[in-house]
């Protein structure tokens, strides 16, 4: 068994029956074959920030770090091809370092390049699936390799067709496509950056460096308190449910969605539900972020869990809201395989 600790954001100090690395898709293809020749649970994992392990895994975990970026300027973009092992915020650096600007808002988004589909990651007024081309896989049974357009992905509110009808249990994300327009205009829509930066110096790498800056400070350090970020998503319900709750908490913060849905800030409930510090065994609400739960020591999957739980019965009893998770859970199936 090996100490997979070190494999998840969240330092969870659980045990797997083999890890293995992949530099390639070749390899990656030949591990997850050779798995399912001897019949093994396996999970292809990336950087572990977007997990718990609910206990041990009695698998095969293949770890992704297949590398390489390549840039095409053309004559009104650039065209990013990242293989899906890079860590995403070194893509976002690369770019930014490069005078290629597009990702700045995005800095310091936890996990590997081939995560960033599966959630459709997305932060201060950006989201994915709005600079995406394409995402590249392959067909883990025969090594078919298939190209996806962006219109495919069925991009949502975090959420895509990779977490849809056991997709990630026939194909794995090796490689996506991002679209960078030349034509660059700040995207300065979320309340912090408009309130951190002065309006007559924005450039990319102001807005990148502003964005480093409230992430270190809004964000627990990994290497002290073991966490995978935003533990819940924000919940968007219809109009009608929305202005029962506006109503009876008329000071809730909202944002109207382009489908007319409502937007509502999982942190600002959970906070105004009077958990924000709140501890459970050894693990807590973290004390400025209540969205975020985080490992204080040696909390196990299921202490998290049951922390995560406490919170969404808080939450529907004051709120009439049902908490969604955005991390993904790790046990084992007796049947089928596990994917991130």
């Amino acid at each position: 068994m090996y100490k997979i600790q070190s494999l998840n954001t969240f330092s969870i100090n659980a045990l797997a029956k083999n890890v293995v690395t992949a530099n390639s898709e070749l390899e990656l293809f030949k591990l997850w074959n050779e798995t399912k020749k001897n019949k093994q649970f396996s999970l292809i994992l990336g950087k572990g920030s977007n997990i718990l392990f609910l206990e041990n895994f009695l698998g095969t975990i293949i770890l992704n770090r297949i590398k390489g970026i390549i840039i095409r300027e053309k004559k009104t973009s650039w065209n990013i091809h990242s293989n899906s092992g890079e860590t995403w915020h070194n893509l976002v650096k690369h770019t930014i370092y490069n005078n290629i600007p597009g990702l700045e808002n995005m800095a310091l988004i936890p996990g590997c390049v081939g995560s960033a589909p599966i959630q459709n990651i997305g932060a201060y007024g950006i989201e994915f699936h709005e600079i995406c081309q394409y995402i590249d896989i392959i067909e883990l049974k025969t090594g078919k390799k298939i190209r996806l357009n962006a219109y495919k992905c069925k991009f949502g509110y975090r959420t895509s067709i990779f977490q849809k009808n056991n997709f990630t249990k026939k194909y794995a994300i090796t490689a996506v496509g991002i679209r960078l327009k030349k034509n660059w205009k700040p995207i300065l829509t979320h309340n912090e950056l408009k309130k951190h930066l002065n309006k007559k110096t924005i450039t990319p790498k102001n807005i990148y460096n502003t964005i480093c800056k409230i992430r270190k400070n809004k964000f627990p350090n990994l290497l002290s308190l073991g966490n995978a970020g935003s533990f819940f998503k924000n919940p968007i319900i219809n109009k009608k449910l929305a202005q029962a709750i506006i109503k009876k908490h008329p000071n809730i913060p909202y944002y109207i969605q382009k489908n007319k849905k409502i937007k509502f800030l999982a942190a600002w409930i959970i906070e105004n539900c009077g958990l924000k510090g709140f501890r459970l065994k050894n693990a807590a609400v973290y004390k400025k972020h209540a969205s975020i739960l985080v490992n204080t020591g040696n909390a196990d999957g299921k202490n998290i869990i049951e922390l995560a739980k406490y919170i969404q019965r808080k939450v529907k009893k004051k709120f009439s809201l049902k908490l969604k998770l955005e991390v993904q859970l790790i046990y084992n199936y007796k049947k089928n395989n596990i994917f991130i």
